[in-house]
């Protein structure tokens, strides 16, 4: 796993052992970074589940603003500190190590312009992720929410009920990427 772009393009990433993180794939990330490539700079970026903090550590190499990675793994925590200072990017990045639902009640006090929830999978933390940054009044309008999921029926099934648009949908492999705005 690697930084694909931006001042800390090329940089090696550390990643966690074993089967309890998932990371996204290389191929997953840059199809990611592309579509959104227009959105980085200068945003603020919520990279909720972190894992390793690839995600939001490429965003910050891209010129996002600020990035703010949350994980509640103690390992991952670890993983994500020695890739941030591998990268040099600690003056952009809010680093926590915290249940999601503690971050975004309690941590969070700027609407968010990007967020990329990637809970693990066979949980409800994705939806349950939207509906508290909805309720905390963190997302906008033009906030883009992006889930990664294996059960994108579910999740487009239980955003039915929300106030939700689904924007576009990316399958790779075993992931899918929902793209999504709120709508008022």
């Amino acid at each position: 796993m690697r930084i694909i772009s931006g001042t800390a393009r090329g940089t090696k990433l550390f990643t966690l052992e074993g089967q309890t993180t998932r990371p996204t794939l290389d191929r997953v990330k840059e199809s990611f970074f592309n579509i959104i490539q227009n959105e980085i700079q200068d945003s603020i970026f919520l990279d909720l589940f972190s894992g390793s903090g690839a995600i939001g550590l490429e965003a910050a190499s891209r010129g996002a603003k600020r990035v703010i990675l949350c994980d509640k793994s103690k390992e991952a925590i670890k993983i994500i500190n020695k890739n941030i200072e591998k990268t040099h990017l600690k003056e952009k990045v809010e680093l926590y190590n915290l249940d999601y639902e503690v971050l975004i009640n309690s941590k969070i006090t700027k609407i968010l312009d990007i967020i990329y929830i990637d809970p693990p999978y066979n949980s409800d933390f994705a939806i349950r992720s939207i509906e508290l940054l909805i309720d905390n009044k963190l997302v906008s309008e033009s906030s883009n929410i992006i889930v990664e999921t294996d059960n994108e029926r579910e999740i487009l099934d239980k955003l039915q009920k929300m106030k939700i648009q689904v924007l576009d949908k990316r399958k790779y492999g075993r992931a899918v990427l929902i793209f999504l705005k709120v709508i008022n």
